[in-house]
């Protein structure tokens, strides 16, 4: 049975906690646990109450007597709201802050073949179809650029031969 807990508005950022849940995912929550103890991250301590949470809830709700038998089978951080602050500088500016919050989930379930098997993505041909040949476009050989500021004209072609001096 799988058993979800939400930690949500934690005053750290999505990004920092899905570091620390990459680390957990697939594994067994006695394994995991024993990860986020040593991990040096406070996003471990948050995401380690979460864990803790799940266990209970599948205890509790499902009647889950073989803690042993849990996998975490999903783990992921969304975004939360961002508390936005300012903080005045010199001269009159206003630097903005950002307080980024985000909402842990985690769900732990006690099936004995693993993780719960997601949809496999469409399979994608090893190599993309054929294309038909593309000719380059023919140069043209009349046309000459324009002179950028400082550098002199380029000298008119004529097909007249030069006047011979005298």
């Amino acid at each position: 049975m799988r058993t979800l807990a939400r930690a949500r508005f934690v005053r750290v950022s999505a990004r920092k906690a899905r570091l620390v849940l990459d680390q957990i995912r697939g594994r067994p929550v006695a394994e995991a646990l024993a990860t986020l103890e040593y991990t040096p991250r406070a996003a471990a301590r948050l995401v380690e109450k979460v864990l803790r949470s799940a266990v209970a809830n599948a205890e509790h709700n499902h009647q889950v007597r073989n803690l042993d038998d849990l996998r975490v089978v999903q783990a992921y951080a969304d975004g939360g709201p961002v508390l936005k602050r300012v903080q005045p500088r010199a001269m009159g500016r206003a630097f903005s802050i950002k307080h980024r919050t985000s909402h842990l989930t985690i769900g732990v379930s006690d099936e004995t073949n693993g993780a719960v098997v997601a949809p496999a993505p469409p399979a994608r041909p090893s190599a993309p179809p054929p294309r038909e040949e593309r000719r380059a476009p023919a140069r043209r050989t009349t046309a000459r650029r324009a002179p950028s500021r400082g550098q002199k004209k380029p000298a008119a072609r004529t097909t007249r031969k030069p006047k011979e001096k005298k």
